[in-house]
């Protein structure tokens, strides 16, 4: 790859022209990328990591299968998820799910009968009530954590711990009940949220949404550079100048797809305007560990389901995410401090702290799977964390939808943006093609005799 000098001003002659520059080849950048690509403009997708996905990923097994270790869900109405897996010839499956999953403490099932469910349940209840009408603003300052202290029986408060820190990846003490409401409302209640069929976790694709991220990339042969951070933006009244890690560019319009957090990082001449910087300061990532266990066969199947609630530390939800012929896959999800926590053990004490307390239910061949694969998303310095950024306690920046009006020649993206399905995969796609056809459009109204359906030239 060749290198190219940094630059000072807007529109020096060192840097590489470019039609449209995408930053970020996470599912939105790389959406975008090939949209415009479509159109016949020459695009050129920046970035920072060396691979793309951003926070998808997929691995193969010991046995030739795929898992996901980031996002890999389609939920009920992800049209969009769904149509892209058809086009780039992957196969979707319906999850394997009990009508709800089991909730274990040590070697005691939960009941939902009993006392601390019905408590839990009364309690998503009365939330999901209140997130419907209008949430009282004084509750930004107020933690979820100190709301679950108000709620009566030990197990019934740790059951909503874990429920709410796998489902949102927050620090519980850093995240209002005012921030939790309005996103159960914008999901559409803590139903959507939680359930798999039906609900956020209703498919997967055979193949993992990490190879659709890889086959996109491939459609984009030659137009992405990786190592390519991009550190600075110079904006003027014809275009961007764009200092990356891989040298400078100069570019008519560019796409912002990471999440606000993680633009942060990129320094802005002139200053991007003050709502703006307020969503990038009062926003972080959030902290999730995930980790597949892969057997031959899925062999729980003939006992039990696998689905679970684990209230014992480390808080966890266990899915069975399993092919529709095999091998066997156990998803685990951790998030919060706990899954920070996960760190301070090594790879076999991990894994034995994680599947101890399911072996009881399981049974003792979980204990040794054939392959393990694991991701600690808040410790990858590019994705910053997952599932998604979120508004710090105090603060109403960062609830969802984020602004996504364009700054003079630069256009938001990411699944932060997306009118439905944010934090999503859905809501990626949907906002990739959201800012190309913004672009697409700018770019035809400054010059009508524009010609689109040609193919762009490739980039080294």
């Amino acid at each position: 790859m060749t290198q190219h000098s940094p630059i000072d001003q807007p529109g020096d002659r060192g840097s590489r022209p470019v039609g449209v520059a995408v930053i970020g080849a996470g599912m939105a950048g790389l959406v975008a990328a090939r949209e415009l690509h479509r159109q016949g403009i020459d695009v050129l997708v920046l970035e920072s990591a060396a691979r793309p996905g951003g926070r998808v990923l997929a691995e193969t097994t010991v046995f030739g299968s795929r898992v996901d270790l980031g996002g890999q869900w389609i939920g009920h109405g992800h049209h969009r998820f769904e149509k892209l897996a058809a086009e780039l010839g992957a196969d979707v499956f319906a999850m394997h799910t009990p009508a709800r999953p089991v909730i274990v403490e040590g070697g005691a099932t939960v009941g939902y009968g009993g006392r601390d469910a019905l408590v839990a349940i009364a309690t998503l209840l009365t939330w999901e009530i209140v997130a419907r009408l209008r949430t009282p603003r004084s509750w930004q300052r107020q933690s979820v954590r100190s709301w679950l202290r108000r709620i009566p029986g030990r197990r019934a408060r740790r059951l909503m711990e874990v429920l709410v820190s796998i489902s949102t990846t927050a620090d519980l003490d850093r995240y209002s009940m005012h921030a939790l409401l309005d996103m159960a409302r914008y999901q559409g209640g803590f139903t959507a949220m939680l359930s798999t069929a039906g609900g956020a976790q209703e498919s997967l694709v055979t193949q993992a949404a990490g190879t659709l991220a890889e086959r996109l990339a491939g459609e984009l042969d030659g137009r992405i550079v990786f190592d390519s951070a991009v550190t600075a933006l110079h904006r003027d009244a014809t275009g961007v100048t764009i200092h990356s890690a891989s040298g400078a560019y100069r570019a008519e319009k560019v796409i912002v797809t990471v999440p606000p957090p993680m633009a942060a990082r990129i320094a802005h001449q002139p200053p991007l305007p003050a709502h703006r910087i307020r969503l990038q300061d009062n926003t972080y990532m959030g902290s999730v560990y995930k980790a597949i266990a892969v057997f031959e066969r899925p062999f729980w199947r003939e006992r039990v389901d696998a689905e679970m609630i684990v209230l014992t530390e480390p808080g966890m939800a266990i899915f069975d995410t399993s092919p529709p012929d095999g091998p066997g896959h156990l998803c685990v999800l951790i998030a919060g401090p706990e899954a920070r926590d996960l760190e301070e053990l090594g790879p076999d004490a991990r894994r034995s702290t994680i599947l101890g307390p399911i072996a009881d239910r399981l049974g003792s061949e979980v204990l040794a799977p054939r392959g393990w694969h694991e991701k600690a998303w808040h410790q990858d310095v590019h994705a910053g964390g997952g599932y998604s950024a979120l508004p710090s306690i105090g603060h109403d920046d960062g609830y969802f939808p984020h602004a996504a009006e364009p700054t003079g020649p630069i256009h938001w993206s990411g699944t932060e943006t997306a009118r439905e399905h944010a934090g999503y995969i859905e809501g990626a796609i949907e906002s990739g093609e959201r800012a190309a056809h913004e672009v697409i459009a700018a770019l035809s109204a400054a010059a009508p005799e524009r010609s689109l359906g040609t193919d762009s030239p490739k980039h080294p």
